[in-house]
């Protein structure tokens, strides 16, 4: 009886021990699965975050380079524009254009403003401006480099002579120029004063195509 309580008491211990390993392994298998399967589970998360960032920053930094070189053409294209201004020659600073204008004396020279011109009758050829001081108040020498408009061609020729102070004054056919003070654009009202002052009388033929 004792034997057969030993044995009975033996089998007993022993299929607890063996319930008590299987439950154990069943439990440390399915706490390790559970593991694995949360970081493979996480890794996966990982996976498609990164995906996903990789995926959504791609489009966007394309976009960027694309604008800074849609940017960057246009600045190129907006600096390699021509000026509004090029082919256009202008003449160099300090020209007094002259040019033939009609009056009620007829054709006479004058400055491209309009303002006549005149010659001093006590002036010499290629001598300088007489027409000085108190005088030079009322009839201004015209000064600059000259050159006929481009409609019109003079039968004499333009020269530059030193007045006062240094100034460049133009001269016609040797003879200094003047302009009357005071006096409105196509105004001949100076002609024959005291004499001396005189227009520069033209014709119609002296412009081009007319």
């Amino acid at each position: 009886m004792r034997k057969s309580g030993w044995t009975v008491a033996t089998g007993l211990g022993s299929l607890v021990l063996l319930l008590t390993a299987c439950g154990g392994s069943s439990s440390s298998s399915s706490s390790t699965g559970a593991a694995s399967d949360t970081a493979t589970q996480g890794t996966a998360v990982s996976s498609a975050s990164t995906g996903s960032s990789s995926s959504t920053s791609s489009p966007a930094s394309t976009a960027n380079a694309q604008a800074t070189s849609s940017s960057s053409a246009s600045k190129q294209t907006a600096e390699g524009q021509p000026s509004s201004q090029a082919g256009v020659t202008f003449p160099p600073v300090g020209t007094t254009f002259l040019i033939v204008e009609h009056s009620n004396l007829g054709w006479v020279m004058a400055k491209a403003d309009g303002y006549v011109v005149y010659t001093y009758g006590k002036d010499s050829k290629g001598g300088a401006p007489t027409c000085t001081g108190s005088c030079a108040s009322a009839w201004a020498p015209v000064t600059g480099m000259p050159k006929p408009g481009p409609a019109d061609t003079f039968p004499g020729t333009f020269g530059q002579v030193t007045g006062a102070g240094g100034q460049k004054v133009v001269t016609y056919d040797g003879y200094p120029l003047y302009t009357f003070v005071g006096a409105k654009p196509l105004s001949t009202k100076g002609n024959g004063l005291d004499g001396v002052w005189h227009v520069i009388k033209l014709s119609e033929s002296d412009i081009s195509g007319a």
